[in-house]
């Protein structure tokens, strides 16, 4: 899909907001911001960055994004990393620090760094800040990671780095850091809504999805959108699933892809596929990447969305069924109580008896359902569109770029 002009944005988000960003950019008179991470496929942070780079050019700013080089043995260490900060029990060896600097080090070595300002996301390539003390510019750290129970020694570790960063950025209160000595600022992610995931479709375009996948729009459809990771809990679904339609008809979609940086996925998938057992009514489907339009088409399809998540650090796909006035239920983890306040614009759940007792209640009182849809898109609107988080982003620069004083935790 084309880049959308930004001047698009104002029939939603309104033009006093849009004219706002200009002036916003304007204060950083054309400077180059440099955004790194580990895929440019797969994600939500690549999602984002494929939306928002063209915006930031259409403002005035020379907006670039690199992707650093990894073999498989870095991005299993890097996927081990991210699980220990979501908690999970991982020890890294002594050879797995040194092939994750080692990695970052040749990145370091073989790209240049024009930023003004070096916008670096996650761990993967949080290493590369080693080069600010030769070159310079203005450093931030952009973590998208839930750490509240981050393991104490990987935190550690990273953090021998993110203190060389001029600021860090998190997506929800929660993630921040006390022991972190440098400036933090809060900025939730946004979902494009005139993006192939989110504008609206027309009936032939959903209909023709539900015929390609087999599904039954008669039928009500509950469907959870996520990469396969164990951490999206995609077998909890379809034990919720198998739990709820005991007493009502219904169908699942269980849909998603992979990531470059997620070696993990191909695995969750078989073990998916195992669990849905080839039930016709379990509908399991790996897609590439893509697949928007389909995604898309799969939400507006649904009679109830799940979010399912274990840890999660914001999860963009309940604001992407919530723009489309679905209502969802979905794990209270990591940045998803700030998109749902529960019933009201959506449902909280912390098991699968929970997710199973509200599924079967929003299966059976449409109306309650359409109004959590409802409040969840005004909600979206208000707080979770890439216009907010554009200029989040704009006044993060100012403020990093000039020097000045952002609010420490």
């Amino acid at each position: 899909m084309p880049a959308v002009n930004i001047n698009e944005y104002a029939r939603i988000s309104g033009r006093p907001v849009i004219d706002e960003l200009y002036l916003l950019a304007d204060r950083l008179g054309g400077k180059i911001i440099q955004n790194i991470n580990s895929t440019a496929v797969g994600g939500g942070v690549a999602e984002i960055l494929v939306r928002m780079i063209p915006l930031l050019r259409q403002l005035g700013l020379d907006a670039r994004w690199d992707v650093i080089k990894g073999n498989e043995r870095f991005f299993t260490i890097t996927k081990n990393i991210h699980n220990a900060l979501h908690g999970k029990d991982i020890q890294l060896s002594a050879e797995d620090i040194a092939i994750f600097l080692d990695v970052n080090r040749s990145n370091a070595e073989e790209m240049d760094f024009p930023g003004d300002i070096i916008f670096i996301h996650d761990p993967q390539p949080i290493a590369l800040v080693t080069r600010k003390a030769e070159i310079g510019k203005k450093w931030i750290w952009r973590c998208h990671i839930d750490l509240v129970q981050a393991d104490p020694a990987i935190m550690s570790f990273l953090k021998s780095y993110v203190e060389r960063y001029d600021s860090a950025v998190f997506s929800a209160p929660a993630f921040a850091r006390q022991d972190f000595p440098i400036p933090q600022a809060l900025i939730s992610p946004s979902i494009d809504p005139l993006s192939d995931k989110n504008r609206e479709l027309s009936a032939p375009e959903i209909e023709s999805v539900a015929a390609r996948f087999n599904l039954d729009p008669d039928k009500p459809i509950v469907t959870q959108i996520s990469r396969f990771d164990y951490l999206k809990d995609p077998v909890g679904v379809i034990k919720v699933f198998r739990k709820v339609r005991k007493y009502i008809d219904c169908q699942l979609v269980l849909a998603g892809g992979g990531a470059t940086d997620d070696p993990e996925g191909l695995q969750v998938l078989r073990e998916v596929q195992a669990e849905a057992d080839n039930d016709p009514d379990i509908h399991v489907l790996l897609l590439p990447p893509s697949s928007d339009i389909e995604i898309n088409a799969l939400v507006r399809l649904s009679t109830v969305v799940l979010q399912k998540s274990i840890r999660e650090g914001f999860g963009l796909t309940v604001s992407e069924a919530l723009w489309k006035a679905k209502p969802v239920i979905a794990s209270g983890v990591g940045g998803i109580p700030l998109q749902i306040r529960h019933q009201y614009s959506g449902i909280l759940t912390y098991s699968i008896e929970g997710t199973a007792f509200y599924l079967k209640q929003l299966l059976q009182d449409p109306d309650y359902a359409r109004k959590l849809g409802q409040n969840g898109r005004e909600h979206v609107k208000s707080n979770f569109l890439i216009t907010r988080h554009i200029r989040d982003y704009l006044m993060l620069f100012i403020t990093v770029f000039h020097n000045g004083d952002i609010i420490k935790l």
